[in-house]
């Protein structure tokens, strides 16, 4: 790339991170209105005489609500900004690994690629965070898979969505490739399979829900493959299916793999390389009440 396009694409990703941070810091005085606009509507509804505290405001909050449509009435977060076109177009994802890559993660990294339709798997090489967040903001990816190892055994994994952020860093544990399936693994389909998000109740489960599914693009109603993304006690347990039809009303499940437990320990409103982006989510393990409560 050309040195004036490639500073021209700096600029850009940095006026877009700018102007995403100003949407942002707004969202408290819209939340405000958002409130107001809701007790003018439901006392107009009712026929009840105004608040005391919205009759000074009233003529400018009932000419926005005039101007209103479906979309516009409800209040936005920065959460929309980032996910505001999840759906309309398939997700391109980018699968990498962490530097020198033993054989087992470079495996588990070609299975999490086949996993994902539209993935493409790179070789990290030596390339730094910033060097690789940077070529797949450019070449217009909208996430970044970064599968990470102990001792050549999988054990983290991260999911960047491009390119404002946010950045979800999980662990791994009881990674089980395809091969090492009991029985052997089933061929593995490359329709777009059907996502079932379990028991994410909380503010934060339906974030981490919202991240993971938009890796994935919208299926045809007929496929048949499944990946199933189960939260119980804030460990989330993977598993990849198809399904075949053995009668009128009976369904029989094929296991295809990979399958693994994974824990959520952090959330950044950032992407990977922002280092002091702000944090939603820490994990605190060591508090005195880290036992009772459920995160997801």
């Amino acid at each position: 790339m050309a040195p004036s396009s490639e500073a021209a694409s700096r600029r850009r990703q940095t006026r877009l991170r700018r102007e995403y941070l100003y949407r942002k810091s707004l969202e408290g005085r819209e939340s405000h209105t958002y409130e107001q606009k809701r007790i003018v509507r439901e006392a107009l509804a009712a026929g009840r005489t105004l608040p005391t505290e919205v009759r000074a405001s009233y003529d400018r909050l009932k000419r926005e609500i005039d101007l209103e449509d479906d979309k516009t009435s409800a209040a936005l977060t920065h959460v929309d900004d980032e996910y505001g076109d999840a759906g309309l177009e398939d997700p391109r994802v980018c699968v990498t690994t962490s530097r020198d890559p033993s054989s087992r993660l470079k495996q588990y990294a070609k299975e999490v690629k086949l996993l994902v339709p539209n993935a493409v798997r790179i070789n990290r090489g030596s390339n730094r965070v910033e060097d690789l967040i940077s070529s797949c903001k450019e070449a217009e990816y909208t996430d970044v898979v970064v599968v990470q190892e102990t001792r050549g055994e999988p054990d983290g994994i991260v999911v960047c969505h491009l390119p404002l952020g946010p950045t979800a860093f999980f662990n791994v544990s009881g990674a089980v490739l395809r091969h090492d399936l009991p029985g052997g693994a089933a061929p593995m389909s490359e329709a777009y399979p059907h996502v079932i998000m379990n028991n994410f109740n909380s503010e934060i489960g339906r974030r981490v829900g919202n991240i993971l599914k938009c890796l994935f693009p919208v299926p045809r109603p007929d496929t048949r493959r499944i990946v199933t993304f189960s939260n119980d006690n804030d460990f989330i347990s993977f598993r990849h299916h198809m399904y075949s039809r053995t009668g009128r009303e009976e369904v029989q499940l094929h296991e295809v793999g990979p399958r693994f437990e994974m824990r959520l320990y952090q959330i950044r409103l950032g992407t990977l390389e922002q280092k002091d982006a702000e944090n939603e989510y820490v994990l605190r393990p060591y508090q005195n009440t880290a036992k009772k409560r459920q995160v997801l």
